[in-house]
Parts: structure tokens; C-alpha cells; sequence
């Protein structure tokens, strides 16, 4: 069956810097996808605000949130959803949520924070947690996910909140040297999930791999070994999606440096 993609450009969950970034990073990545099958979720021009929730920017991400999950609804197939930040996700996961469904979360961050935990107050911190339950109300899924459906790979700067949080629901979590296409494929079977929805917050990758990050940090995934690995998802589970999250390149042109490696990516998600 065809993959449709869905861009959508959302900034307001970063705490970085750089969040515009992800906005010319989403439209670099659009303009390599087969038009045709691409649809683009419009995101509000302002920043928005916290609502009391102690979460930034949170009256638009929740737009955001609906604004992806009524394009989905719309989609026949699987769909591979293209940030923005990885606000993207809480519509995209939960129109691919059903059961027998695992979601494999590959990101340097778990993003286990809780408005309570976080040190920044950024959504994108946040999201997975959100995504299992724990988030402001505005936010939280009808459906959340089953920490026992949840797999972490590549996780490299975990605060204290999520360290408590992880240790209270027994996740799983592959370092980047643990993770492999045979590990992966193993921590999925071990939920006992049949289709997995694969998350990809590019930076998942060491630097050297990719330069156009929000958030780098060092001693990360190969792109061989994280492509590998998808690919791994791919052959052996029903595919329910995937997300591709948090390219930032510092400008349009720098951009093309990096696309050769997303697109290898895509390939590997699209198959």
C-alpha cells in the first residue's frame, strides 16, 4: 500500500534556539517528497501560550494536534508524518494507535518529562509522556499508549524526572551501542506487538552524521545502523507509521548537505 506523507512545519514545542529552523527544515524535506502524495498541515503563525499548564506554547500545539489528526483522517494507508518538533507525533500516533500496535521511539531525549519535571518547560521534552497518559489534560490522548507497547532506542540525555519515570514503568531502552537491526526487532517481539509505528527524531544521529540538529548532541546512531534498523521494523512487523522529527539545517541551501541521508531514511520507512 502507498505511504502518504504529512509535513507539518511546528516549531512551538522546541526550547531550542533554533526552532524556527525546523520550519525551513520541514519545507527542505517537503520538496524532495512525491507531491502527490503529500499533504501539508497549516500551523498557526503565533507562538501561543501556557494556559497555566506550565507547558510553552501549549494553546498551539494543541491546534497543531488537531490539525494533524483531522489530515490523517483523511489518509487510507499508513502515513509518515514529516516536523516540525516532536509535538507532531501526539496526532500522528494517536490516529495510528490500535491494538497490537508498538511504537519504537528513536531520539537522543526519551521525552519523559512531565510539566512538574521538565527544566525548560518545552513541549518537546515532553511528548512521550503525553503520548502514555502523564501530560496536561489538554493534550493527553482519549487512548493512551501502554508503556508496555513502548520501546526507546538511542537515548543518550535523560533527566532525573525520567529516569524516575522509567525506572516506575519498566520501558525498555536501547542505548545507541546496543542498538542493532536484531536487538530492535527483539525489543518489539518481547511486547508482543504484530505492527510497530516507527518515531525518528533525527537527533537520534551522531553529529558527524547529520548537521542541520536543534538539539545535537555527540555519540549517537550511525545513519547505516539507524536505517538498518528501520528497515529490520520494516521486514518483520505490519507497518501502523512513522514520524520524522527535528531537522533544523541553518538554512535552506545548507540543507542539502543533509538530504541524501533523510532520504535514505524515507526510503528505508517507504519501502
Amino acid at each position: 500500500m502507498a505511504v502518504t506523507f504529512v509535513v507539518a512545519p511546528e516549531w512551538q514545542g522546541s526550547g531550542s534556539p533554533r526552532a524556527m529552523r525546523l520550519v525551513d527544515g520541514a519545507e527542505a524535506i517537503r520538496g524532495d517528497l512525491p507531491s502527490a502524495a503529500t499533504r501539508v498541515v497549516d500551523i498557526p503563525l503565533e507562538a501561543g501560550d501556557a494556559q497555566g499548564t506550565g507547558v510553552h506554547r501549549l494553546s498551539s500545539i494543541a491546534v497543531v494536534r488537531d490539525r494533524v489528526a483531522e489530515t490523517l483522517a483523511g489518509v487510507t494507508g499508513p502515513a509518515i508524518t514529516i516536523g516540525g518538533d516532536c509535538g507532531v507525533e501526539l496526532g500522528a500516533i494517536e490516529h495510528a494507535s490500535a491494538p497490537g500496535v508498538a511504537v519504537v521511539w528513536f531520539d537522543a531525549h526519551p521525552d519523559l518529562n512531565s510539566p512538574e519535571s521538565s527544566p525548560s518547560g518545552a513541549f518537546g521534552g515532553m511528548v512521550l509522556r503525553t503520548l502514555l497518559g502523564d501530560g496536561p489534560s489538554a493534550l493527553v490522548p482519549a487512548v493512551p499508549l501502554d508503556p508496555t507497547r513502548v520501546v526507546i532506542a538511542g537515548a543518550r540525555a535523560i533527566d532525573d524526572g525520567e529516569e524516575e519515570y522509567l525506572a516506575a514503568t519498566g520501558i525498555p531502552m536501547l542505548s545507541p551501542d546496543d542498538v542493532s537491526a536484531e536487538s530492535i526487532v527483539a525489543a518489539v517481539e518481547a511486547t508482543g506487538a504484530t505492527a510497530v509505528y516507527i518515531h525518528v527524531d533525527l537527533d537520534v544521529l551522531d553529529p558527524a552524521e547529520i548537521e542541520g540538529l536543534a538539539a545535537p548532541l555527540p555519540f549517537g546512531l550511525g545513519a547505516a545502523q539507524l536505517v538498518e534498523a528501520v528497515r529490520a521494523l520494516r521486514e518483520r512487523f505490519e507497518f501502523a507509521g512513522a514520524g520524522i522529527t527535528a531537522f533544523a539545517p541553518a538554512s535552506m541551501a545548507a540543507a542539502v548537505d543533509d538530504m541524501p541521508t533523510i532520504l535514505r531514511l524515507i526510503g528505508a520507512l517507504a519501502r
